[in-house]
């Protein structure tokens, strides 16, 4: 479904540009409460307000006050969560029974970008076709004097919300026995992000011993050299400091990426096949399926499929892999970029609770992460992204499609290539996979220079 300002998780831009900026936000918020009174998708016709929640960026404030403005004038009252995890906003619209939830977030990307992402009364994130419904609300506001429409008073202020930080924290804190961590040495890196007050006092709260990185956010440091996109310093730190393991999140919370005791940084699948191989070994992974993405590695499939469970891929996305997960009854799904998501506890990701959950099979199998994760034998793979100008039908870019179709053949049914734009970036993404290194970085490399014969 073609949408024009939603990616795959919201819209999301640099601040200031022609998307994310004060005045859009406002119309947003307009255009989405105008959807939300019409859909009748509130869980009442007297639900609470609608909750925003924010990172830690310099531009969040003034945004989420432009995007309180643009629910008041459809007619909706807005609270304030100040500073929490995307998760933590998901839950606190699931369990206060909120209209609407918004998250003033650009996730992993730099402090200069930011966006907004909305969730449902039940804490999931709104379906395509409810974007695009709010687009189409969006662009007749565009069309007409939005600032006469969507005036901001003066006064205006967000409303206080309820202790969202506090109760999230003891719902999380309380997946493990008391001081279960009692003796630990953690690494904890919260990416100068939402998650530096609640991922420490929950691990501090379990008796774990914390070493903080990335936990000073000044509005301009989210994500700058740490956090899940950048775990070489804390792979340094949890080697130094002989740590158990070390944790990283993104700028929001939702992701988690893990480094082992000798300092070797496990991705989002070799987080999930950990925690699926354990399941499914206690009779506690739903329809014996894990769901991931497409861009999971292919060794992800043969680890299950030898303990007896099968993997469903989805689009990239969270939100896609949530939708999988409901179709085929699965409880455990999530992405190679840490993503982790727990239906019985939530439908979205959750950075902190998979972190819990991977050390909760530490303790019950008495093995340390670097052996845990020798149960995934990853294929060869080679990805890289090209930055485009434009984001072309690659039906249209004939080099590239010739490419594609050389290597898949190359390749065969060992191996896979996956080419797609981000739903985020201005990039087109390109993976090679296959059972030989040497071949796979070669294949990657004619496509990248197919891209750029295309591209320009």
């Amino acid at each position: 479904m073609n949408r024009r300002y939603f990616g795959t998780d919201g819209v999301r831009g640099l601040y200031g540009g022609p998307v994310v900026n004060d005045a859009f936000a406002r119309r947003l918020g307009f255009a989405t409460g105008t959807w939300l009174t019409a859909s009748g998708k509130s869980p009442s016709a007297h639900a609470p307000a609608i909750l925003i929640g924010r990172d830690t960026r310099s531009s969040g404030e003034a945004l989420a006050a432009a995007l309180a403005a643009g629910f008041a004038a459809a007619g909706w009252g807005t609270q304030s969560l100040g500073i929490l995890p995307t998760p933590a906003v998901a839950r606190a619209v699931g369990t206060s029974r909120a209209a609407l939830g918004a998250v003033i977030t650009a996730s992993h990307n730099p402090a200069e970008d930011n966006g907004i992402k909305f969730f449902g009364w039940e804490g999931r994130k709104l379906s395509e076709a409810d974007e695009a419904a709010i687009e189409a609300l969006l662009e007749r506001n565009l069309s007409g004097d939005a600032e006469e429409l969507l005036p901001i008073e003066p006064d205006a202020r967000l409303g206080a919300g309820p202790a969202a930080l506090a109760d999230y924290i003891g719902a999380v804190g309380r997946l493990l026995p008391p001081f279960a961590l009692r003796g630990w040495r953690i690494v904890l890196d919260t990416a100068n992000g939402a998650t530096c007050a609640a991922s420490p006092a929950v691990l501090r709260g379990l008796g774990a011993e914390v070493i903080g990185l990335g936990d000073a956010p000044n509005g301009h440091n989210i994500n700058a050299g740490v956090g899940s996109e950048h775990p070489q310093g804390l792979a340094a730190r949890v080697v130094a400091s002989g740590a158990r393991l070390g944790i990283a999140h993104d700028g929001d919370g939702d992701r988690c990426i893990l480094c082992d005791e000798k300092g070797a940084v496990l991705d989002g699948d070799e987080i999930l096949t950990v925690l699926a191989l354990r399941a499914l070994t206690l009779g506690q992974l739903a329809a014996r399926t894990l769901v991931v993405t497409v861009h999971s590695n292919l060794g992800v499939d043969a680890a299950l499929a030898a303990a007896g469970g099968r993997v469903v891929r989805s689009p990239v996305g969270d939100r896609y892999v949530a939708e999988r997960m409901a179709l085929e009854g699965a409880n455990l799904g999530g992405e190679s970029s840490g993503h982790i998501i727990f239906s019985d506890l939530s439908w979205t990701g959750d950075g902190l609770v998979a972190a819990l959950k991977v050390m909760e099979v530490m303790q019950a199998t008495g093995q340390p992460l670097s052996e845990l994760r020798r149960a995934l034998r990853k294929f060869p793979q080679a990805s890289t992204t090209v930055k485009v100008r434009e984001k072309i039908p690659l039906e249209k870019l004939p080099t590239l499609s010739g490419a594609i179709r050389q290597l898949e053949g190359e390749l065969g049914e060992r191996g896979r290539v996956l080419v797609r734009y981000s739903g985020t970036e201005p990039v087109l993404r390109l993976l090679a996979e296959g059972p030989e290194a040497g071949a796979v970085r070669a294949g990657l490399d004619r496509l990248v220079a197919a891209a750029r014969t295309d591209l320009g």
